[in-house]
């Protein structure tokens, strides 16, 4: 999976996971520790970090399949950079 995708995803869709999921993607995708790193530090097992991992990562992309947030503002962006306030008024 893209690392940078689903980092962009996090930051879009953050505040619809709970505190436990945020903190065990922050510690994977942004501090780069290993599975078996975030399940000492939680006192888990790698597998139970490791599935929660995937929970959350199916979660990020269920949450674009449905509300399509990172693609809309990907689209916006690239009507910014054409000055295109009519296409941009579209997506909206």
């Amino acid at each position: 999976m893209d690392r940078i995708y689903l980092n962009d995803l996090f930051d879009l869709y953050r505040d619809l996971l709970s505190e436990k999921e945020c903190l065990v993607f922050i510690d994977y995708y942004q501090n780069d520790l290993s599975l078996k790193e975030i399940a000492e530090n939680n006192n888990v097992t790698r597998n139970a970090i490791h599935k929660n991992l995937k929970n959350v990562e199916n979660k990020l992309l269920t949450y674009e399949e449905k509300l399509n947030l990172y693609k809309k503002r990907k689209q916006i962006l690239e009507l910014i950079d054409k000055n295109d306030i009519i296409g941009i008024k579209k997506i909206i």
